[in-house]
């Protein structure tokens, strides 16, 4: 049933040419060709990297932040008339084998948007400090949207058609993960969670976040919930 679901994977990337073609070849040997990087301003080859697959590729001039990359995959792959949008990380953390169990949801009727979610099985390999961010920001979200999540920042996510239309991502940093459950909350959209598995490697890990990023997206999120 899947085969008749247009299924779009969007990748925003940003200096990622160290990963990129070992994420691309994970999604390609798993079938998915209808595949969109937005290459977020990169300085090194990623975009070069990509132009040798058979991904579409999307580009920022300039460095706008992962959730202006989001926004601009969403929108392309809704131009292209995708059924399905999935986003999915560019540094090698997500699998291709956990899209299955984001779409069928979807495909069933199930849910109109699936959150990927680490810590619903023992597959991910967490550090401490991480686990302690991600808990505390699902604390958070819970106090502030009423919406209980405790990987609100994971980016591997899947969503119907009809659920990109709706949601509308302003931000252009990390935060766009929370405005995501925000409009999930607001607009009243149907959502499950999927255990899903995520890969740290030291690569990941000096790409992804870090502490002080941390406590200015929960900094942000407070003020935006406070003052509307």
């Amino acid at each position: 049933m899947q085969e008749s679901f247009k299924t779009y994977i969007i990748i925003p990337a940003y200096n990622e040419a160290g990963l990129i073609a070992k994420v691309l070849k994970d999604l390609f040997n798993y079938g998915y060709n209808n595949i969109v990087v937005v290459d977020d301003g990169s300085t090194d080859n990623t975009a070069g990297i990509v132009k040798k697959f058979n991904a579409e590729l999307v580009r920022h001039p300039v460095n706008m932040g992962p959730g202006a990359a989001i926004k601009t995959g969403i929108d392309y792959a809704l131009l292209k008339n995708a059924d399905i949008i999935v986003t999915f990380d560019a540094d090698g953390q997500h699998l291709a084998k956990d899209i299955p169990g984001l779409i069928k949801p979807i495909i069933n009727n199930e849910a109109e948007i699936t959150l990927g979610n680490r810590f619903l099985n023992n597959t991910s390999n967490v550090p401490l400090f991480k686990k302690v961010i991600l808990k505390t920001g699902a604390i958070l979200m819970f106090l502030m949207y009423g919406i209980i999540s405790s990987d609100a920042h994971n980016g591997l996510k899947a969503m119907s058609r009809t659920t990109a239309q709706r949601i509308d991502i302003k931000s252009n940093g990390w935060e766009y993960c929370s405005e995501i459950i925000e409009e999930v909350r607001l607009k009243k959209i149907k959502y499950l969670e999927i255990p899903v598995t995520v890969k740290y490697s030291d690569y990941s890990i000096k790409k992804g976040q870090k502490i002080y990023n941390s406590f200015y997206i929960v900094s942000k999120m407070f003020v935006k919930w406070i003052f509307g």
